[in-house]
């Protein structure tokens, strides 16, 4: 077989490498395809090399979808929500340290200099935070979630999902919070606009394995501006703060910004193809 050699960076704290380890592991055990760490014959599948944490992982084979149908969509839905049920028996947790608690501190690390970006940024994202924190749920279904399914973590192969790839943010939290991102990052089109048939697709493949309680469904729009608002403050800080030189990607903050304004402008989950009486 194939496989991958990973040596752990900085940003993926070592003491969180068991929980991310153990539950590709648990969620492979249960069927859900993803890769899994190969284990020596002492049992253990984190080592060390060059002084950083190691593990070799299994290839998983597919590739991302570079153009987002809504089948894809549909799809993703089902997959996730297979995930979310299958890691209901992971006896491990890990607290999502980039949740609703976590965003202050990225704000206040980069809010006197968000005027480089746009005018007017510091107060819109002062005024939203406010509210996420004030109105964040506390109250909703919990479990596993992966908290990145951004396309790039997702492989198919023809027009079958052939797996899930990249845990290193999951975490315990509300398991709509993982449909809140992915609408973000899977039904917004390239000019900015919301593509509701996508969200749709979404949220019906996942209900029809693990339907939404009227709770879940109601916070939705309030989930949505706190999955923009995540990926706004991350996007923000590493623009601020990457090191001259570095051969870093930057992703423009402002994408967040107009997906975060979408949401605000939302009542209810019929804005995302959701009928509420479902």
């Amino acid at each position: 077989g194939t496989f991958i050699l990973t040596l752990y960076e900085k940003r993926v704290a070592s003491e969180d490498l068991p929980y991310f380890l153990g539950l590709m592991d648990h969620l492979a055990g249960k069927g859900i395809a993803c890769p899994t760490p190969i284990h020596g014959r002492d049992g253990k599948a984190l080592r060390e090399l060059c002084g950083r944490p190691a593990a070799v992982i299994g290839f998983l084979k597919g590739l991302w979808p570079r153009r987002i149908e809504p089948h894809h969509c549909a799809l993703l839905g089902e997959a996730m929500a297979k995930m979310h049920l299958a890691g209901g028996s992971f006896a491990m947790t890990r607290e999502n340290d980039l949740s609703v608690a976590g965003w202050r501190p990225l704000f206040e690390a980069c809010c006197k200099r968000t005027h480089e970006i746009e005018e007017g940024l510091e107060g819109i994202m002062e005024d939203e935070l406010a509210r996420l924190e004030k109105s964040w749920p506390v109250d909703l279904p919990t479990g596993v979630i992966h908290a990145d399914l951004f396309p790039d973590n997702v492989f198919f192969l023809g027009e079958r999902l052939s797996g899930l790839i990249d845990f290193y943010f999951a975490c315990n939290d509300f398991l709509a919070y993982d449909l809140a991102i992915c609408f973000n990052a899977w039904c917004f089109e390239g000019d900015g606009s919301f593509n509701v048939t996508k969200a749709r697709r979404l949220l019906t493949g996942y209900g029809g394995v693990r339907p939404l309680d009227k709770s879940e469904i109601e916070a939705l729009p309030l989930l949505a501006c706190g999955g923009a608002m995540r990926f706004l403050l991350t996007r923000l800080y590493d623009w601020l703060h990457h090191p001259e030189g570095a051969m870093v990607s930057l992703k423009d903050p402002r994408e967040y910004l107009g997906k975060l304004r979408f949401h605000q402008q939302v009542k209810d989950a019929s804005s995302y193809g959701l009928d509420e009486a479902s």
